[in-house]
């Protein structure tokens, strides 16, 4: 069993499968962690996405549930952090909505932060690619190590996979660091661990099981472009 924690879910134009995962992660939690709560931040979805949700949330039973609406769309990282600023529980773990990593894999990022080792466990693909499952296309996975290697470059941050969409915190050091972040697009990762290793908070990039789902958000071209622009930035601000 794991203590209660907040999940947070970022999600735009979800309707498609976003009840399966959350009826999957409903389940889960009743099981293994009962005293959690799951949180939709909803980030100006202009398909059913809201209702979707609402519907499923109405039978979740006794696991806590709440869906934030933040419109228009403003951008991942700030769907992320609108859920991370109202979650009620000590941790959190933000999850993609495809769930390209399994559930089952929360304790792996949770449970060094509960035990009191790390402040932030964020799951990597990077570690052990024996873990992944189904593969992304080669050039999206090329793009991928360039772009971790210009973020180690540019940031000095010893990690492999800053990308991943599972990573947990411990929200008492985490919570001041969010009025810093600026990032509202998918660069926000990137952001969110170079303000937490500037401030000298304790982390751990933890191999996970990992596979790929069709109808990623992720331009790969523009997206990553506008990724390093994130950094770039990121870094000029902190000089």
């Amino acid at each position: 069993m794991l203590p209660g924690f907040s999940l947070v879910i970022p999600a735009f134009n979800e309707a498609e499968r976003i009840a399966q995962t959350l009826r999957f992660t409903i389940a889960y939690l009743q099981e293994v962690s009962p005293d959690s709560e799951i949180i939709v931040a909803d980030d100006g979805s202009t398909d059913a996405t809201p209702d979707v949700v609402s519907d499923v949330f109405a039978g979740a039973g006794n696991v806590e549930t709440r869906l934030l609406r933040q419109t228009p769309n403003r951008g991942k990282g700030a769907a992320v952090r609108a859920g991370l600023i109202v979650a009620t529980r000590s941790v959190a773990l933000f999850s993609d909505a495809d769930l390209s990593t399994p559930i089952e894999e929360a304790p792996r990022v949770l449970q060094p932060i509960f035990g009191g080792e790390l402040d932030i466990a964020f799951g990597s693909r990077a570690l052990d690619r024996r873990l992944i499952g189904k593969r992304q296309a080669w050039h999206r996975e090329q793009a991928g190590r360039v772009f971790n290697l210009a973020v180690r470059v540019m940031t000095g941050l010893p990690f492999w996979d800053t990308q991943c969409g599972f990573k947990a915190f411990r929200l008492e050091p985490l919570r001041p660091l969010l009025p810093q972040a600026r990032s509202d697009g998918f660069g926000f990762d990137v952001e969110l661990l170079y303000l937490a290793h500037r401030a000298n908070l304790r982390m751990r990039e933890i191999p996970v099981r990992w596979n790929h789902h069709e109808g990623s958000k992720v331009h790969m071209v523009h997206d990553s472009l506008h990724m390093l622009q994130e950094v770039v930035a990121l870094r000029k601000r902190a000089h």
